[in-house]
């Protein structure tokens, strides 16, 4: 049998996932919180990156709207200006003024005065196409995520990453690249995926 590409992949899996009933998205949405709400790092986290669903993500804003409610400080990814391939975090509130990036994504607009230094971040959830037995994840490829991830997976240090997926998202072993970051956790609907060895 064929081994697929990761292009391939990513059209297969995005295709799965667009494909989910509306109904589905929003029960996977509010499944998502519960699996989050026993994570002990959650507990203990005050600074959590996310992001604004596109393209048939898991729904987070339910998610958002919960750490909200439990007094988290919530931070969503903008495109760099002037650091091609990176990503600022700006603190996001119900009343955070929003546009959308060059890819579609709803993003913050760029306010030097609530950017967030990965480094004072305690988590960062990333979205991903897919993911594997072992904690590869499948980004859209544009390595934003490998290089915000980059100082954490070579020394331990700064926010722990969490992937967030739906369980079609999963596929036994993925096709990966030396710059790859796999993750230590990555949650979804009906579980939460941990490999120790992945840090």
């Amino acid at each position: 049998m064929k081994t697929l590409t990761r292009s391939e992949f990513r059209k297969q899996i995005r295709q799965i996932r667009n494909a989910l009933p509306s109904e589905q998205q929003h029960a996977a949405s509010l499944d998502l919180i519960n699996q989050f709400s026993v994570l002990p790092n959650v507990k203990q986290a005050r600074h959590i990156a996310l992001y604004i669903s596109a393209d048939g993500e898991l729904d987070t804003t339910p998610l958002i709207e919960w750490l909200w409610a439990q007094g988290k400080q919530v931070y969503l990814p903008v495109l760099h200006p002037f650091s091609a391939g990176h990503l600022l975090f700006l603190h996001y509130t119900p009343t955070t003024p929003l546009t959308y990036n060059k890819y579609g994504i709803v993003e913050p607009i760029l306010n030097q005065t609530i950017v967030k230094p990965v480094k004072d971040l305690d988590m960062i959830c990333t979205p991903l196409v897919g993911f594997d037995s072992h904690g590869h994840r499948l980004g859209m490829g544009g390595g934003y995520y490998d290089r915000t991830l980059a100082r954490w997976f070579k020394t331990g240090e700064g926010a722990s990453p969490i992937g967030i997926a739906h369980d079609c998202q999963h596929v036994e072993q993925l096709p990966t690249e030396k710059w790859d970051v796999p993750l230590p956790k990555i949650v979804t609907p009906s579980k939460t995926w941990q490999w120790e060895n992945n840090h």
